[in-house]
């Protein structure tokens, strides 16, 4: 029997200023494991998610792995798919995108359809709609993605050596949701704000600055119209700063934040953890070096 192991990194997207466009992956990975069988469809989850996830053809990982099939005009007999989650579902940590990633790049290999990593990242890019925490999942680092209708332009950039201080609150915030927040339009002068923090951002990253992140990480786009949506928001940036952390920003749509900082990530985490409790909600909290890697996948031949 033919076994395809995929491991697949979390995701920060936006970064602040860099709406749907910038991402940097993280040290945190859900597994997915597809084995050919005779006949059917059989699905199992442990771990993060395992009482939310769909256990039939409309979960996320079976639904990418059937684009592989389709594509590559070939699919085995029956499929089985075993998923260990270690990333927290709606989290804005990339959950889905891991998903996509993970059946798209475990089915690649059970058929060996010789699809490349740019290959995949079309694929993925069309199931979840935008590019930034599906780059990251495939490529690890930091990457910067730009996606108008059939373009599609990524680029990986490596990073130093940084950990990211992560606190979810517990509170159930769908993307759906978080994008409905925000305003078909927006004046120029924030269009133009977010364009230059973001060249910044970006090279805050790869340089490692934090002085210049500090200056960097801020956005006009989404955080102020989605933060109304998480009680304690502002009190958790404004403790984290105090415990000090260079930057703070919702990771993707939320309701995650994370905060950057050179040292005292747990401290930070802890400050952050308290604002929020004392806005009436718990939170865990996790301190996560950036992922290099990217989705990883190794193929077995078993009994």
């Amino acid at each position: 029997m033919k076994k395809a192991t995929v491991t697949v990194p979390a995701s920060t997207a936006n970064l602040g200023p860099g709406f749907d466009c910038l991402a940097l992956a993280l040290s945190l990975r859900n597994t997915v494991e597809l084995y050919e069988t005779s006949r059917g469809l059989e699905i199992d989850v442990e771990g993060e998610g395992e009482d939310r996830v769909a256990l039939d053809a409309t979960n996320l990982i079976a639904r990418s792995a059937e684009v592989v099939f389709e594509k590559a005009g070939r699919r085995p007999a029956g499929l089985r798919v075993h998923a260990v989650n270690g990333i927290p579902v709606g989290s804005g940590l990339g959950s889905s995108s891991a998903a996509i990633v993970g059946g798209l790049a475990a089915a690649n290999a059970l058929v060996d359809a010789r699809l490349t990593r740019d290959d995949l990242l079309r694929l993925a890019t069309e199931i979840e709609g935008h590019p930034d925490n599906v780059s990251a999942a495939l490529f690890g680092g930091l990457t910067l993605a730009s996606h108008s209708g059939d373009e599609l332009l990524v680029k990986a950039l490596p990073v130093p050596p940084l950990k990211v201080v992560i606190v979810l609150p517990d509170l159930r915030l769908s993307t759906a949701e978080a994008r409905a927040a925000l305003p078909a339009q927006v004046p120029l002068k924030d269009a133009v704000f977010n364009i230059g923090r973001a060249l910044f951002t970006v090279q805050a990253f790869t340089q490692l600055d934090f002085e210049l992140l500090r200056f960097a990480m801020a956005d006009r786009l989404h955080q102020p119209y989605r933060k109304a949506l998480i009680p304690g928001f502002d009190e958790a940036v404004v403790a984290a700063r105090k415990a000090g952390a260079a930057a703070v920003a919702l990771s993707g749509a939320g309701p995650a934040l994370a905060a950057f900082a050179p040292d005292r990530h747990w401290d930070i985490a802890n400050a952050m953890k308290a604002a929020f409790e004392a806005a009436g909600l718990a939170s865990r909290t996790f301190v996560l070096p950036v992922d290099r890697q990217g989705v990883q996948v190794q193929v077995s031949v078993t009994g």
